[in-house]
């Protein structure tokens, strides 16, 4: 039997954000776990860059969930010979851009700035920088931020 609902209602269902995932391994942690309250206020009350910038957060921390001690989270470029970006933070500027902090391989300093609309990140796992460091885990300190503002 079908659901009636008010304009109202139907309005926000369609508002709220929504994610749907498949995954070959039936073990494998899924992002549509345990969304933040953040994530589940209406998409029309952000910007297309807050909007990216938070459901980037939730794939890098589930992405990190998933290594090990010796391995953190990194980012690699498509087009080109750019390579790979350990991220080491994130933000966004009003209305569109998306911008990733990080080091390359080397070590040298690095900065992605991005147009919402061009946003193609992969995230790949690198061996930590330090090697008597713990891993960082940048995805649950930007979540944590995102939690307290």
């Amino acid at each position: 039997m079908d659901k009636i609902e008010t304009s109202a209602e139907a309005a926000e269902a369609a508002a709220l954000p929504r994610c749907y995932e498949v995954h070959a391994n039936p073990d494998a942690q899924s992002g549509t776990q345990n969304l933040p309250d953040t994530l589940q206020k209406p998409v029309e009350s952000k910007s297309p860059a807050q909007w990216a910038y938070e459901r980037l957060i939730l794939y890098i921390q589930n992405f990190e969930k998933t290594l090990d001690a010796d391995h953190e989270v990194a980012m690699g470029f498509t087009g080109g010979d750019a390579g790979v970006m350990r991220i080491e933070g994130m933000g966004y500027f009003d209305p569109d851009m998306i911008t990733f902090y990080g080091s390359d391989g080397p070590g040298a300093r690095t900065q992605l700035v991005q147009h919402v609309s061009q946003l193609n990140v992969m995230l790949r796992a690198l061996p930590k920088s330090v090697e008597d460091k713990p891993a960082n885990r940048i995805g649950f300190r930007l979540a944590a931020d995102l939690e307290e503002s």
